[in-house]
């Protein structure tokens, strides 16, 4: 739905129409910089203050060959004057840089849709690669569905440089900028925030910043001058809660959660990772941010970096590693040490789409197995999921505490949704944060006996002492520990107990989380369960549903072991309960088993995450069944 409102102010005589919301998505190869320019119009729509949701798509080949379908880039946003949720299903404006992006992006687009093509781009070679017989320019019937704007953005961006001494190559680099301003001029953005960092980024490159201000300028002008476009559109501010925002990526809130968590502690935290995707970030960008408290540390494979952070839990740090799927395998025998010493860490999984290497640049639920039960023996953990980028911030805090509090390794999962996404995040003040609070035992507690470093709390929780205090040295291992003495023991009816001990330890943090939430009705026809990055697909697919007059109502978990301590209760309130996963059917399993509930499981594996349709159409067919 669209209004038109005067628009003398565009100088060219052409409408302005106002829209609630748009998706876009840019798309090229992966070195035609289709990332930087949807992250410049993502920045620019925040601080206009539209509410935004991102999906980064990258290419898994680090190089694939220019012009391969295999080597597309993707960058989809979702701006609106409203709260959204997810970067939308359908794409409204494409643009799409060469044939092979084209080809692999074009169903996404709606029937109506506004597809911007880079003709330079569609010559015999490029359309060979992309496997064209024929040019699809040419192709009526093929485009025949959409608003077709071909524009020779190559020879425009080079006219736009000239003179600046740049080859084709360098001249071809800044297309993205041209392509960008195009779009600016589009939705009526302010292209002054992407200047600033233009102007910051290369400001010992004077010649590639005036080349990339020009494109970027050409590009906007071109969009006021040419006749193909007689209409332009805007979307206005949304109504966030008042405070002071900036735009977000999941990996980005990991990394600052966790320098919050050395400041509220006073404590070192230490971060020993080695880098995949796509959780590296987590680590290059806590690296930049030393004078909070922080240590990094890249080791030389993923069994080096959990060892290293078990060393720092037995020194007494708050330590933490990140990984993806792979990683995590090769981390399962040093996790289970962590369980079997009850040293506090956290151990943060991105996940990604499996088995083995897998999907590694696409999003995936698959790792919750793993999670649960992915290690030797009775080997429980405490596992928290994150809902959204935004929600990576307050959940690896709440993963810190459990962890501390209840002196245990605590799994954080992510996914690559969430970890490459981007929302906006108001930035909570200091008096908003949770204390976490980290007490080293400093004397003896035997009662004549000596140091006991398994004698517990109410709560089944040992002391932390850190090596070198005074009268409390005491053993660690992997070997199984005498109860109170923490000696190591070969008797099976310790084992028994201690086995006993630690998963009733796990269990107790039900009385110390939240009691679950649903949104909706509190009773009816259908309960929906999500988990991890599904929730903005099933929050919105549920809403939808309430607004048809359908009684669905949603229910979303971010502590996943412990449950909730009422989570059976609600489960029993509803005459249908659906749990959409992008896996087999996980959480559906552990569910049914603990809950004993007929639930019905709806998979996705494609390493894309739900499009709100799906389930929408799932939720009909449930209801109907």
């Amino acid at each position: 739905m669209s209004t038109d409102i005067d628009a003398s102010q565009s100088g060219a005589e052409k409408s302005l129409e106002l829209l609630e919301s748009v998706v876009i998505r840019f798309c090229g190869d992966s070195g035609d910089g289709m990332q930087l320019a949807g992250t410049q119009f993502t920045n620019v729509s925040a601080v206009f203050g539209n509410d935004v949701s991102t999906l980064p798509d990258f290419p898994a080949e680090i190089r694939a060959p220019a012009g391969s379908l295999f080597g597309v880039s993707g960058f989809q946003l979702c701006f609106s004057s409203s709260d959204v949720f997810t970067p939308g299903d359908a794409v409204d404006t494409l643009v799409a840089m060469n044939p092979a992006a084209l080809k692999t992006n074009l169903q996404d687009l709606k029937r109506g849709g506004t597809l911007i093509l880079n003709e330079d781009a569609f010559d015999k070679s490029n359309l060979t690669k992309a496997h064209y017989e024929t040019n699809p320019l040419e192709d009526e019937k093929l485009l025949a569905p959409y608003r077709v704007h071909k524009v020779p953005m190559t020879r425009l961006t080079r006219d736009s440089v000239q003179g600046l001494g740049l080859g084709n190559a360098e001249a071809d680099r800044c297309k993205n900028f041209f392509a960008l301003g195009l779009v600016y001029w589009l939705y009526d953005r302010d292209s002054t925030p992407t200047e600033e960092w233009l102007q910051s980024k290369f400001k010992k490159n004077p010649a590639v910043l005036e080349a990339n201000m020009r494109a970027l300028k050409a590009g906007y002008t071109y969009g006021i001058a040419t006749e193909q476009f007689t209409v332009h559109y805007q979307v206005p501010k949304a109504q966030l809660p008042p405070g002071r925002y900036r735009k977000i990526t999941g990996n980005e809130a990991l990394a600052m959660g966790l320098a919050t968590i050395a400041k509220i502690s006073g404590r070192e935290l230490f971060f020993g990772g080695y880098p995949i995707t796509p959780a590296s970030d987590v680590l290059h960008d806590l690296a930049a941010l030393k004078e909070f408290g922080v240590r990094t540390f890249q080791a030389e494979d993923e069994i080096a970096a959990i060892t290293s952070v078990i060393g720092a839990a037995f020194g007494g740090a708050l330590s933490v590693t990140a990984s993806s799927g792979p990683g995590i395998a090769l981390k399962g025998e040093g996790i289970g040490l962590g369980v079997m010493t009850e040293l506090p860490m956290l151990i943060i999984n991105v996940q990604r789409g499996g088995p083995s290497t897998g999907l590694p640049t696409k999003t995936e639920q698959s790792d919750l197995f793993m999670s649960y039960f992915g290690r030797n023996g009775d080997c429980p953990m405490p596992v928290l999921a994150a809902q959204s980028p935004a929600d990576c911030f307050e959940m690896v805090q709440e993963a810190m505490r459990i962890a501390v509090e209840f002196m245990t390794p605590v799994f954080l999962l992510t996914d690559g949704y969430i970890a490459n996404g981007a929302e906006p995040w108001r930035i909570p003040a200091e008096s908003e944060l949770k204390p976490i609070t980290v007490k080293h035992q400093t004397e003896i507690n035997g009662n004549g006996e000596g140091y006991l470093p398994y004698l517990r709390d109410e709560r089944l929780v040992r002391p932390w002492a850190v090596p070198g205090t005074p009268g409390l040295e005491h053993r660690l291992g992997g070997l199984e520990k005498a109860d109170r003495t923490g000696n190591v023991s070969y008797d099976t009816e310790n084992h028994q107990k201690m086995t006993l001990i630690r998963q009733q330890k796990v269990r107790n943090i039900a009385n110390y989380i939240p009691e679950q939430e649903v949104d909706g009705p509190e009773s009816g026809d259908l309960l929906v369960v999500s988990w991890g990055g599904t929730y903005g697909a099933v929050r919105t697919a549920c809403e939808s549903a309430r607004k048809k007059g359908q009684s669905a109502a949603h229910c979303h978990l971010r502590y996943i072991n412990p449950f909730p301590k009422n989570l059976g209760e609600i489960l029993k309130r509803y005459k249908k309960v659906l749990i959409p996963e992008l896996n087999t059917g996980q959480m559906w399993v552990i569910l049914r088993a603990l809950y004993l509930v007929d639930a019905v499981s709806f998979s996705k594996v494609k390493g894309k995450p739900f499009l709100v349709q799906e389930l929408t159409d799932k939720i009909d067919e449930v209801l109907a069944s």
